[in-house]
């Protein structure tokens, strides 16, 4: 077989992951400017408006961080396959927070509260699968994000299970909150500028 120069598969891969996180990023406005377009159509939840955000956030960085694929020096399907698989959990948390129809449903509140398990279940996921996204990338990388990043991704999934077991409306609102002020402190001093 042919080797591929690894700034050609990055490219190729890089293509491929994109559009998946696009069609996240799409589905994530889409169901924004819905609520904008047609404000009485369903109430409003602020405890959901803040995951579409949290959800916004994390897929812009997780597409900010994955350029660092470039220094993998070579990626078989295997990786490819999991790192479009990655990707593809970001669509589903975007298509669990902006169904097709909430005719079922008094709203996004009794919506999300009612697929809580399945949302929370597949946020812990995407935390676990995080961490062999930048293994992927080098040990090399892993230790130098220092303690933080590990400890983060366990207290995620932690909270994500917790999220998915409990409806108490207070559990839900502190976590997201916390979830939005860590969210923004972490990508800026972690991840503010690549190199």
């Amino acid at each position: 077989m042919e080797t591929v120069s690894s700034p050609e598969v990055f490219l190729h891969i890089k293509v491929v992951m994109g559009m998946v996180i696009s069609l996240s990023l799409a589905r994530v406005l889409t169901g924004l400017a819905g609520i904008v377009q047609h404000p009485a159509k369903a109430k409003v939840y602020p405890i959901h408006l803040g995951w579409a955000l949290s959800m916004f956030l994390f897929i812009i960085h997780i597409w900010w961080w994955e350029y660092r694929l470039q220094a993998v020096p070579a990626i078989g399907f295997g990786i490819y396959l999991f790192l479009i698989c990655f990707c593809s959990l970001f669509f589903l948390l975007c298509a669990l927070l902006f169904p097709a129809s909430l005719d079922e449903y008094g709203g996004y509140e009794e919506y999300f509260i009612s697929r809580r398990k399945w949302f929370f279940g597949i946020l812990g996921l995407t935390y676990a699968v995080d961490i062999l996204d930048t293994a992927i990338k080098g040990h090399e990388r892993i230790l130098s994000l220092g303690w933080e990043y590990p400890a983060r991704n366990i207290i995620y999934i932690l909270l994500c299970a917790i999220a998915a077991w409990t409806p108490n409306r207070r559990f839900h609102t502190a976590f997201i909150i916390a979830n939005l002020i860590y969210q923004i402190s972490f990508i800026f001093r972690l991840y503010d500028v690549l190199g």
